[in-house]
């Protein structure tokens, strides 16, 4: 059994930080309440960790090849459970969000060196047996967290969703420093830091010009200067690529057709998939009256139809072309949207949405897998992992931008559903203050009318987040129809992904064996 102790380790790891992207969003009602933030500050809450590792990605996996991959595993842990702590003794939201942040450089550090650290422990069958493992304790991850979340926010409060974190963490710090060998790549080159600096700030400011859309309005000069620094940053990041002797990523990769489809995959996939949960789950406890943990288990049947589906029916889907795969894993997401805005009208509860998430999750199970190996199929062998990394960063950008722009869609929704009449209210009840509007109502009919305006802005703010979920799936979909060649995909010996997966990052020997 020792043998696979280096697996526990890096599994600890994997599974505590992908739970986090889930775990916190059944808390967030919660967090509204006690901190007396804003809409914009639950966004902020669950997107800078997001941006975090979309940033970061890239490269802490070129600073792990340079000073040591279990030396950068062993930091990120460190760094994510004293942030965990942080979080969890936060007094403000503007607290929360900073050390959400930190938590997300903690979590990157992690993502970029697990597959490395698995591919060097393990040879043969045994590096078969290990990446299996590895990807169902990942896609067990995105299942679990809701519910984790819903219990500990229930019976211990939301602080505990962090707290959580702590005993994890020595944990993992324990085993990695009893069984895990240090590894390193001696042609690794230096760091890209131009190039990090002018992606996070291209992706900041477009993030932050979609969550303060709402409030700013799309044509206030404050949106139009946010989403103008972005687009510089981004063209700035191109010149850096470019003309850096060692680019954070190697534009060229983007000459590759079925490239270009796939990072457009991940980043539509990620967006269309995930980004309206939060909203969803505002939904089911303030204006439903559900606990954590029923809102928790209502979103439970996404993941676990997507969990199911990749380990049941991966290798039959491995057969199939990747156009198909992929292709027809965000037409049956861009269906399961479409499905959740048909079947949602006022005053309904959550079983209306339950067949478009299974929907989802089936389009889930049916694209992940095939993402990782295809993009690596992609590109020559040499970029395989940068490649990889690649693909990592586009999905965690994929559910930062997506939640913003659907917080965006859902505010106005609400807007609108409550008329003109009621606007002043889109803001309580965008925060989670639904139930506590319907508390201090008056009895009786006053009571009832309000009730009744609850519902409906609430089904008005979710349909018009769903048709815009459904549209970014059904844009990915039509991309890789385009793009992606037909042939059927090789056999890549590279593990298969799953809903929350990474895949290797840039320079590492995982995607080197």
């Amino acid at each position: 059994m020792r043998k696979w102790l280096p697996l526990t380790a890096v599994s600890l790891g994997a599974f505590m930080l992908l739970v986090d992207v889930t775990i916190v969003t059944v808390a967030l009602p919660g967090m509204a309440a006690d901190m007396r933030t804003d809409f914009a500050g639950l966004q902020w809450v669950m997107d800078v960790y997001a941006l975090a590792l979309a940033a970061l990605l890239l490269g802490a996996g070129s600073l792990a090849d340079r000073i040591g991959r279990r030396r950068v595993y062993l930091g990120g842990l460190a760094l994510f459970a004293a942030a965990s702590l942080a979080c969890g003794l936060a007094t403000g939201p503007g607290e929360l969000i900073a050390f959400r942040a930190v938590q997300g450089v903690g979590g990157a550090a992690m993502f970029a060196t697990t597959m490395a650290l698995l591919s060097g422990a393990y040879q043969g069958r045994d590096r078969g047996i290990a990446f299996g493992v590895w990807g169902a304790v990942n896609g067990a991850a995105a299942a679990a967290g809701p519910i984790i979340g819903g219990l500990l926010t229930d019976h211990f409060g939301w602080r505990w969703i962090f707290f959580i974190n702590l005993p994890v963490c020595a944990l993992a710090v324990y085993v990695t420093l009893k069984a895990v060998a240090e590894s390193r790549d001696p042609h690794a080159r230096g760091l890209d830091l131009p190039g990090m600096a002018a992606f996070t700030t291209g992706a900041g400011a477009v993030t932050y010009a979609m969550i303060r859309v709402g409030e700013n309005g799309w044509s206030s000069p404050t949106t139009l200067g946010l989403l103008g620094l972005g687009a510089a940053a981004f063209a700035a990041f191109v010149l850096v690529e470019l003309r850096s002797s060692r680019p954070m990523l190697d534009l060229s990769l983007f000459r590759s057709r079925t490239f270009v489809a796939v990072m457009a995959a991940g980043l539509l996939l990620s967006g269309a998939a995930f980004s309206y949960l939060m909203y969803v789950s505002l939904w089911l406890q303030s204006a439903e009256g559900m606990g954590p943990v029923g809102a928790g288990l209502a979103l439970v049947p996404m993941s676990a139809a997507a969990f199911f589906l990749s380990a049941l029916a991966g290798r039959l889907l491995h057969a199939m072309p990747a156009r198909l795969t992929i292709g027809g894993g965000l037409l049956l997401i861009g269906v399961g949207a479409l499905l959740q805005a048909w079947m949602l009208d006022a005053g309904d509860g959550w079983p209306a949405i339950v067949p478009g998430l299974l929907v989802t999750g089936l389009g889930v199970g049916a694209a992940t897998p095939a993402l990782a190996a295809t993009a690596m199929e992609a590109v020559a062998p040499a970029r395989a992992g940068m490649a990889g990394g690649a693909l990592n960063t586009a999905r965690q950008l994929g559910t930062a931008l997506g939640i913003a722009v659907l917080g965006a869609v859902f505010h106005a929704g609400l807007r609108g559903g409550l008329g003109d009449g009621g606007r002043e209210l889109s803001e309580p009840l965008a925060s989670g203050g639904a139930g506590r509007l319907l508390a201090e109502a008056p009895a009786g009919a006053a009571r009832e009318t309000l009730s009744t305006l609850v519902d409906a802005a609430f089904a008005s703010g979710l349909r018009e987040t769903f048709l815009v979920s459904a549209a970014m799936g059904l844009a990915g979909a039509l991309a890789v129809f385009l793009l992606v060649r037909t042939g059927p995909r090789r056999g890549t010996g590279a593990p298969a992904a799953v809903p929350g997966q990474a895949v290797p990052a840039a320079g590492t020997p995982a995607a080197r064996r």
